[in-house]
């Protein structure tokens, strides 16, 4: 199992993945990570499935909450969701090497 399948993350575009990339970036709160998230990725994530993936990152670990002084609730990565990220990180750089390396790609990628 590799740790990134242990932190219970899996792909590009899995919520969680998408989470923790946005926040690595800066605290923010779960309409500004929509946001975010729809612009570098160009996912639109529902509300369901937004609040569910930050329920299971918090009860991971791997993000936490920060306090408020109105309704928005800001959450910010960890140390171990840091680690969990930087792992599937290198995980899908690694795939995408052998991938371009395969149909003969040059990205200029390293």
């Amino acid at each position: 199992m590799t740790s990134s399948e242990s932190s219970g993350l899996r792909r590009a575009n899995d919520p969680p993945v998408l989470i923790l990339t946005s926040l690595a970036g800066g605290a923010k709160h779960g309409h500004a990570l929509l946001k975010d998230i729809e612009s570098f990725a160009g996912v639109r994530l529902g509300a369901g499935a937004l609040y569910g993936a930050i329920t299971r990152l918090e009860e991971r670990g791997l993000i936490e909450p920060l306090e408020s002084d109105d309704r928005r609730r800001p959450y910010q990565i960890t140390s171990a969701g840091t680690r969990a990220l930087a792992s599937v990180m290198t995980e899908m750089h690694d795939l995408a090497e052998i991938g371009a390396s395969r149909l003969k790609l040059s990205w200029g990628v390293s």
